[in-house]
């Protein structure tokens, strides 16, 4: 019987969202019977920012012209495992999830080395430019935006389109209560990009209990508005009781390639967010901001809007709704049933047969 599938896969070293992307598929995966090593970027780039900037403080003293660690020593220092960690586990690939904090070099050695290295882009189309560099120096690479794909085959012909999913141990329907989280009339799980300070200003949210979670401090929201940030540091699984416990759930979709007021913005997207099929799996009435993927998944159950004037009515008018809003929301799970981590997990596994078969012949 020829041996399950060895692969080690990389965290993308961020805490949040992109663990979050992280987390699903080690768990899909993992519920397959797949063999995961894990590679835990996270905790050695803290390690070595710890260990690194220690011993510049130590040979210092000797030499008070040794220059100070900077992010890329940084990197390159929490990143070099990965090629000791796949060698000596002898995996069959190297799966990086977002890659964005990877040290590109050692994704060559790594490849000098003969192994097998894929990516899964979590960031496009806000990170195209350096995601395409990555993709160009791999074996394959799955996208998180479908209308990506074109321009990563030009560089990588095993480029493919992976959808978002959902994490079947965090996102259900039945409540979990997680400390004492209030219910709010309008939530929002994200984080403060300039778009969306400037959206949630536009609106008048008086009579409305409209709680905030994310980092939004210091980007600019009115007083009024930044009363409603009732949190920053929000587990995956507390971002879930949140959308159980709100009359309606919000979905904005970032423009913004980086951070602040000047940030370039991307021109067009196609794909629903992780959000979308969090807030479905989890029975929640929900608004989203328009993606063309948001009637091709969930038909008219998920009201849009393209603007913060749309979206002030649609509010407005489903809070007087309740037994509407239910009715939809006990439909949105069924949209998203096939949707889950472990559902991904098979499309990840099924190209990746068909990557080692490719070049095995």
């Amino acid at each position: 019987m020829e041996r399950p599938l060895r692969i080690l896969l990389a965290h993308p070293g961020a805490s949040w969202s992109t663990a979050d992307v992280y987390d699903g598929l080690l768990y899909g995966l993992r519920e397959l019977g797949v063999h995961v090593e894990q590679f835990r970027l996270d905790t050695r780039i803290d390690a070595s920012n710890k260990a690194l900037h220690a011993l510049w403080r130590m040979k210092k003293k000797a030499d008070p012209t040794l220059s100070k660690p900077n992010t890329i020593d940084i990197m390159y220092h929490a990143s070099v495992g990965v090629l000791e960690m796949a060698l000596r586990y002898q995996v069959d690939v190297v799966l990086i999830v977002s890659a964005s904090l990877m040290h590109p070099d050692v994704i060559k050695y790594m490849k000098q080395a003969g192994l097998r290295v894929v990516v899964l882009f979590t960031e496009s189309p806000y990170d195209h430019e350096s995601e395409m560099k990555v993709a160009a120096m791999v074996d394959g690479c799955w996208t998180n935006e479908r209308c990506m794909v074109p321009e990563f085959r030009t560089v990588n012909k095993n480029a493919g389109y992976l959808k978002h999913g959902w994490h079947p141990l965090k996102h259900f329907i039945a409540s979990r209560s997680i400390g004492e989280l209030p219910s709010h009339d309008v939530v929002f799980v994200g984080s403060g990009f300039a778009e969306r300070v400037t959206w949630f200003n536009a609106i008048d949210w008086t009579g409305i209990d409209l709680g905030l979670y994310g980092t939004w401090k210091g980007l600019g929201l009115k007083p009024e508005v930044m009363a409603c940030v009732r949190g920053t540091q929000i587990s995956n699984e507390m971002a879930a009781s949140l959308y159980r416990r709100a009359k309606i759930g919000l979905n904005l979709y970032r423009t913004s390639k980086g951070w602040g007021k000047a940030a370039r913005k991307i021109t067009h997207a196609e794909s629903l967010s992780p959000r979308a099929y969090e807030l479905a799996a989890c029975g929640s009435f929900h608004l989203s901001e328009y993606r063309a993927e948001v009637s091709e998944q969930f038909g008219d159950l998920v009201p849009m809007f393209r603007s913060p004037t749309e979206a002030a009515a649609l509010i407005r008018l489903w809070l007087t709704q309740p037994e509407e809003r239910a009715r939809v929301a006990a439909q949105l799970p069924a949209c998203v049933a096939e949707a889950s981590w472990v559902d991904r997990a098979k499309t990840v596994l099924g190209d990746l047969y068909r990557l080692l078969q490719t070049q095995a012949a």
